[in-house]
């Protein structure tokens, strides 16, 4: 049992060291495709055709599947709170490979998000045990899940053709949101999946039931469209904010929508329950901090008509002089040009 775990234990560090290098590889990508044509926040499609974000996609499914592999050998208790550990190597990376800054009180949102995930997770029930793919399709056409997933979509609707084309380049919540109310219906569709390939391989054929294809596609439709929009989001802000918000929100979605479909709650006592929204707390309280310390983005010029010229000033002062000031970013005019006009001739 102990050598089961340390196995977890390692696989589930080295996931968390691929998917936060991920981030800074598919930026780094992101930002070469954005040199000869339109951005990913733009809309554009150009790093596609990148390999050094290919290269970071790579990194991140190696990450993924390192992660899913801990899972045969540890519980989720041990590895879900080493995810958190991705944050800090994103955030180590940008800090040194991308020259993003990460502030004092940055750090303190990112501990008090690991705090807050570390605490919910420590604090969940046991996973319960599943002999079927049939037995995972009545929960997930339960009255309460079916419910969360309309609400889950219907959400993301909205962020994706009302919020996203008005605030997604100013608000950053926008395309995390989107991001992390799918992940929530992903992770549940590969949960899915993994079980039916575990029950395959001990000898009970899963693939001959029509809901593991369904399954399989809820997780291909719901995983691109979650590709898509984080790459949005990366491309627009800072990764050291991206990563943390991320996780966050994309943590607390998918326990969320775990305690629904699979009642983990179920029979909990009233102190694990409090622990559980203590954390959830806490985790909210880091993302606020995140985002408060979040430098401004240069915004993008959408305007063609903006002047580009330098600023001028025009000043009449009191003895009938025309005073014209010359104000190039900011700084001290070079020169003053003084007209004079007589008004009263």
């Amino acid at each position: 049992m102990y050598s089961s775990n340390l196995k977890g234990f390692i696989l589930a560090m080295v996931s968390s060291a691929f998917i936060g290098s991920s981030f800074i590889i598919k930026k780094k990508g992101l930002r070469k495709a954005g040199v000869n044509g339109p951005r990913a926040s733009s809309g554009g499609y150009g790093y596609l055709l990148e390999p050094l974000w290919w290269v970071g996609m790579l990194t991140m499914i190696i990450g993924e599947i390192a992660n899913f592999v801990a899972y045969i050998y540890a519980p989720a208790v041990l590895v879900t709170p080493l995810g958190a550990l991705s944050i800090i190597v994103s955030a180590v990376l940008a800090h040194f490979m991308l020259k993003e800054k990460l502030q004092k009180m940055g750090m303190l949102g990112c501990l008090l998000c690991i705090v807050g995930s570390t605490v919910i997770v420590l604090h969940a029930p046991e996973e319960r045990s599943i002999s079927s793919i049939e037995e995972i399709w009545e929960l997930a056409t339960q009255p309460a899940f079916l419910l969360y997933t309309a609400s889950a979509v219907a959400t993301a609707l909205v962020l994706i053709f009302y919020c996203a084309p008005r605030y997604g380049q100013t608000n950053i919540m926008v395309y995390i949101g989107i991001c992390s109310v799918i992940g929530s219906l992903t992770v549940m569709s590969i949960k899915a999946i993994g079980i039916a390939i575990k029950l395959t391989l001990e000898g009970t054929n899963q693939a001959k039931y029509f809901q593991t294809w369904i399954f399989a596609m809820v997780a291909i439709t719901c995983i691109i469209t979650q590709l898509n929009y984080l790459n949005m989001a990366l491309d627009t802000f800072n990764t050291t904010i991206v990563s943390p918000i991320y996780y966050a929100l994309f943590t607390s979605f998918t326990i969320l929508a775990s305690a629904i479909m699979f009642k983990d709650y179920s029979g909990q006592s009233a102190s694990n329950i409090a622990s559980e929204l203590c954390g959830f707390i806490t985790v909210l309280s880091g993302t606020t901090v995140l985002h408060s310390t979040r430098d401004p983005d240069t915004p993008l010029i959408t305007d063609l008509y903006t002047p580009l010229s330098p600023k001028v000033s025009w000043y009449i002062q009191g003895n009938g002089e025309l005073w014209k000031q010359k104000d190039e970013d900011g700084s001290s005019p070079s020169f003053i040009t003084i007209l004079r006009q007589d008004y009263f001739k």
